[in-house]
């Protein structure tokens, strides 16, 4: 308990230390994707959080909006972009999330938020990653990999759940930078993994 007190008290402070330190940036980048992706220049969407609460997250635009000949949206690999590729391998896609983390939605690290379509194909110890906020460095940050299945990916956040503590959080944040020399290194930007529930829904036909 008294370390959820001081994981908050950390969080809205040093996002907001940070969004203030790196405002000039922050307003670059505005101005930036508003140039080359067009309007609008934030990407929100409705992610399922602690308690399986929903809230809007907020991320830089990366892909255009272009559509096919009737109206719909193209597939997320015909819209991406050379620079909505580097917003992503650098991460500072996600630097509007620190808005999230200030409003109390997020926390600096936790697992990632993921849409509420989603919510469905969680196992029963996935699940145990809604016992705390979705963060804005995930638990996985330690694996030597920068991109991961969802079986890892769920078990590092169900793990990093059930076993909330400093020592864990400051090993997770010091990995940081690691993470993000990795996905510049595999063109993590380009990268589009499949959605959940296609591939838990093909493995269920599958029988597995």
């Amino acid at each position: 308990m008294i370390f959820r007190v001081f994981k908050r008290m950390f969080d809205f402070v040093s996002a907001l230390l940070l969004l203030i330190a790196i405002s000039p940036v922050f307003f670059l980048l505005v101005l930036m994707v508003r140039v080359k992706l067009g309007s609008p220049v934030f990407f929100t969407q409705e992610r399922t959080g602690k308690d399986m609460k929903k809230f809007k997250l907020i991320k830089f635009r990366t892909m255009t909006n272009e559509k096919d000949k009737n109206g719909k949206l193209l597939p997320d690999e015909m819209r991406q972009t050379k620079f909505g590729g580097f917003l992503r391998s650098s991460s500072l896609d996600e630097l509007p999330e620190l808005l999230c983390i200030i409003k109390g939605d997020m926390s600096v690290i936790g697992p990632r938020p993921l849409p509420p379509i989603y919510d469905d194909y969680y196992t029963d110890k996935e699940l145990k990653r809604f016992c705390v906020k979705g963060g804005l460095i995930p638990p996985d940050s330690i694996d030597d990999n920068a991109v991961i299945s969802w079986d890892e990916q769920f078990e590092y956040e169900a793990n990093y759940a059930e076993n909330l503590s400093l020592i864990n959080d400051m090993k997770i944040f010091f990995n940081v930078f690691k993470i993000i020399f990795q996905r510049k290194e595999t063109d993590y930007g380009n990268f589009v993994r499949k959605p959940l529930y296609e591939e838990r829904k093909n493995r269920d036909n599958r029988g597995e």
